[in-house]
């Protein structure tokens, strides 16, 4: 499969594994005593590696919306890639030739570590939107077949909207913005868009249909005509011809017997019986014209193109709810959060996990919160921005969806909720020494994910115990500040029964032979602990 080349990628394109792991500092909870729902300001890259011992393989639903590369330095996220924060990063991990890039081979640069994060956190049948437009789409469809896989692409939509930023050209207005989908791992899920709304009933025949006899029973036909009786013949039009094959008796403009008609049915005998009991609406026209209208239509499969026709703004309603909700608009063309409620609804799971690693103005959170409201889903969420509004605006925002906002006939009425705020904390590892600054938990957690790829247990008889994977007992014998040592009296302490047992601590004492009698193997802390 041909791959993307630029300057810069052999420096990254495994930098994520090089990432430090900082633990997040919860700050506080909006709304509840504890929540499941996270807003984290950090750079999006440390963030993503902080929530891999607890979210690696959980995340159902990723979207992002990243900068777009337009060289355009007035919108508030610096969409040229030179954010302060994002040079340096690259002076630091590209080193000095980054002073050459393009900003095409800096954007490039900046995304492919962060997606290489984002596909591990996808569960096994996640997926995840990408926002672009025309300035890195092809090469960001490189990237994502590069790290998804090209058979994991689903396919590419297209968000027409009203409002677009200034042209730089005088050839071409750009309606378009594109929305990349793919999946962690190729599957037959089907994507839900819109329930069917028709106008009209559906017709029952289609031309190409082989002729078949359906048997109606009593008091399902719904006439349009004039009570009575009709007699069996050839009825219809010359589009939908109808043959009845028995006199058919109407009464209160219901057929009072069980009747049979000929024609190109789309349907078999049991297809209608099953529509009956689903409380199908069979109807029948003055000329004698079968239709239906059933009461629920399932959704569609959604089309490539999102528009108003769907459900969703091409207006600039979004920027409106902005001046709503903050007095002013403070994001240029934002998202409307019609657009997220779209998008989300593909993922038929009320209990899905959300994350948008770009969160802006947390348009995602306000979908996700709307969604439950409407119909009592527990979706969760984790947003992360790097930006210093991350509380004042992102998490406000969120804040004012959950209580409500506006005044007047303009009042939106709040969904409920709840999330907490973490900045990113202390780094777990200082110079490759443990850092004992940081809340012991954390660690544990760390070192048994980094083992196991799994979470970590709580057994509160045995302090040091963190969990149990493959009949392989872990324990992390670790104290601040004081030396432990893998010895006879430790092993006293331990309880859990297990064929294996990896045991770290600072020393061990014990000979090879017991080592091998008790199929221990000892890690040292900190020179065995696993980087991820």
């Amino acid at each position: 499969m041909p791959t993307l080349e630029w300057i810069g990628k052999e420096k990254v394109i495994n930098h994520h594994q090089e990432v430090p792991f900082r633990v997040l500092d919860k700050q506080y909870t909006f709304n509840a005593e504890n929540s499941e729902n996270m807003i984290i300001h950090g750079d999006n890259l440390l963030a993503l590696k902080s929530l891999l011992p607890q979210y690696e393989g959980r995340v159902d639903c990723i979207y992002i919306d990243p900068p777009y590369n337009t060289g355009n330095e007035k919108w508030v996220y610096n969409d040229n890639v030179n954010d302060p924060r994002i040079k340096k990063w690259l002076g630091e991990v590209v080193g000095a030739e980054g002073e050459d890039l393009s900003r095409h081979d800096k954007w490039l640069c900046m995304m492919y570590p962060r997606l290489k994060l984002l596909h591990k956190l996808m569960s096994n049948s996640g997926r995840i939107f990408i926002s672009i437009d025309e300035n890195e789409l092809y090469n960001l469809k490189q990237i994502c077949d590069e790290i998804f896989g090209r058979s994991c692409f689903v396919g590419q939509y297209m968000w027409f909207k009203s409002a677009t930023p200034p042209n730089l050209s005088y050839k071409i207005k750009r309606n378009l913005e594109y929305i990349l989908c793919y999946e962690k791992e190729k599957n037959h899920i089907k994507y839900s868009g819109i329930s069917k709304n028709s106008p009209s009933d559906d017709p029952f025949t289609k031309p190409q249909n082989s002729y078949k006899i359906l048997s109606f029973p009593a008091g399902v036909i719904h006439y349009k005509g004039k009570d009575g009786i009709i007699k069996a013949g050839v009825y219809g039009t010359k589009k939908f011809p109808n043959k009845l094959l028995d006199d058919l008796i109407i009464k209160n403009g219901i057929n009072q017997n069980a009747v049979r008609f000929e024609n190109r049915f789309i349907w078999v005998q049991e297809t209608l019986e099953e529509n009956i009991r689903n409380n199908t609406r069979i109807n029948l026209s003055n000329q004698l014209v079968l239709s239906y209208k059933r009461q629920q239509y399932v959704a569609e499969v959604p089309p490539n193109l999102i528009n108003d026709t769907v459900g969703v703004s091409t207006t600039e309603e979004a920027g409106k709810e902005q001046i709503l909700m903050f007095g002013n608009q403070v994001f240029d063309y934002p998202k409307d959060v019609s657009l997220l409620e779209y998008l989300l609804k593909f993922v038929d799971d009320k209990h899905a996990l959300i994350l948008d690693s770009f969160a802006g103005s947390g348009t995602t959170a306000h979908a996700v919160l709307n969604m439950n409201k409407q119909d009592g889903g527990n979706r969760k969420f984790i947003l992360v921005e790097m930006m210093d509004y991350a509380d004042t605006i992102t998490a406000e925002r969120v804040k004012r969806v959950i209580k409500g906002y506006g005044d007047g006939n303009k009042a939106v009425e709040g969904t409920g909720g709840d999330f907490s705020y973490y900045e990113l904390g202390e780094p777990l590892l200082i110079n490759d020494e443990l850092n004992e600054n940081v809340d012991e938990y954390k660690i544990r957690e760390y070192i048994y994910y980094s083992e196991t790829k799994e979470h970590v247990e709580i057994k509160n008889d045995e302090p040091h115990y963190l969990g149990s994977y493959a009949d392989i007992a872990y324990y992390f014998y670790y104290e601040k500040r004081r030396i432990t040592t893998l010895n006879r009296e430790f092993l006293h302490t331990v309880k859990t029964k297990a064929h294996d047992y990896v045991i770290f601590a600072d020393l061990c004492t014990l000979s090879d032979f017991e080592l091998n009698k008790y199929h221990i193997t000892f890690k040292k802390i900190p020179r065995d602990i696993t980087k991820f």
